[in-house]
């Protein structure tokens, strides 16, 4: 079990507060005695898991000068970037918004955090998609990089923005590159989030049946918690590298699926159909991270396995059922 040491009077500044991943790492932030300020949208105001030690400011990732004005009022000694547009298919839709949120947002933060003159240190939020059709799996930190989409495309430039600061600057800059993770706080429209709440409803007798697309798709699933305390870790290190971080386990919706079901108590058979329309053949390249770096260097490895991950979702959602009942 990793046990948090308290740091003397620290400051941190987190991008994307009101973000699932925001939530859980200004947590662990105030339970090791850091002063946290968290960045949100104007207007935003503060999301429902945010701890209310938290200074927020605000700042819009289309809008550098109020991205650079975020890190010049906190003067923090940690910022960990991970705000960014996080829904891959809208990427499609609009790839111009979701290029310049991700790179030019980026980009500001590093060059704010160089202009302190090394006084900050900078955790980037990546992504596993930058390897996209890489041919290898599971990949690590130095597997081929061929990403299948604008998001994955925008991803690889601000991982490659990290890179090439560090190296010119001396910034301890650090690239995590985070696979699928999950929790009660992650919003409704991510897959494994529509598999727990829909057993959730189907045990309330509030849903008949969860229709879904293809089972045989694989992802790599962990716990936000999990991976925002490797992203601590990688932050506090002695010296600056690029993470993977992910559970190393490739699983199927069909292991979601049968998991979210055995927590509702419930045989999936009977109550999931599939929708033939949405079923596609299975990536070239299974999305799998290899986590051999951070388990080696960090001495971060996974704390909460998928069962009580996918758990705690569907006992999240059977209790939001039940407070509407």
């Amino acid at each position: 079990m990793d046990t948090l040491r308290p740091v003397p009077a620290r400051t941190a500044l987190i991008t994307g507060i009101n973000g699932q991943d925001g939530s859980y790492l200004a947590e662990r932030l105030l339970a090791a005695g850091y002063e946290v300020a968290g960045m949100a949208r104007p207007g935003a105001g503060r999301g429902r898991y945010v701890p209310d030690a938290v200074t927020l400011v605000e700042g819009d990732l289309l809008d550098p000068a109020s991205l650079r004005r975020a890190v010049d009022e906190t003067a923090p000694d940690e910022l960990y970037h991970l705000a960014a547009p996080t829904f891959v298919p809208d990427s499609w839709a609009d790839p111009t918004e979701t290029t310049q949120a991700i790179v030019a947002g980026t980009a500001a933060l590093l060059a704010a955090a160089v202009a302190r003159g090394g006084a900050t240190r900078v955790f980037v939020s990546c992504s596993g998609e930058i390897f996209g059709d890489a041919g290898v799996s599971p990949q690590n930190e130095d597997s081929p990089t061929r990403p299948r989409s604008p998001y994955g495309v925008a991803k690889l430039a601000a991982h490659g923005l990290v890179r090439t600061m560090r190296e010119h600057h001396g910034l301890f800059a650090v690239s995590g590159i985070l696979y699928n993770h999950e929790s009660p706080r992650r919003p409704a429209r991510f897959l494994p989030r529509k598999v727990t709440a829909g057993a959730a409803a189907i045990a309330a007798g509030r849903a008949d049946e969860l229709v879904l697309g293809d089972l045989r798709a694989v992802r790599d699933w962990s716990h936000a918690e999990d991976i925002m305390r490797g992203a601590h870790l990688a932050l506090t290190a002695d010296e600056p590298r690029d993470y993977v971080l992910a559970s190393g386990v490739g699983r199927t919706v069909g292991d979601l699926v049968d998991a979210a079901f055995a927590a509702a108590g419930l045989d999936p058979a009977g109550y999931v159909r599939v929708d033939e329309r949405f079923v596609r053949e299975p990536e070239a390249t299974p999305p799998v991270g290899d986590p051999s770096r951070a388990r080696a260097e960090l001495g971060w490895t996974p704390e909460i396995s998928f069962e009580a991950l996918i758990a705690e979702m569907v006992a999240a959602d059977a209790a939001a059922l039940a407070a509407t009942a």
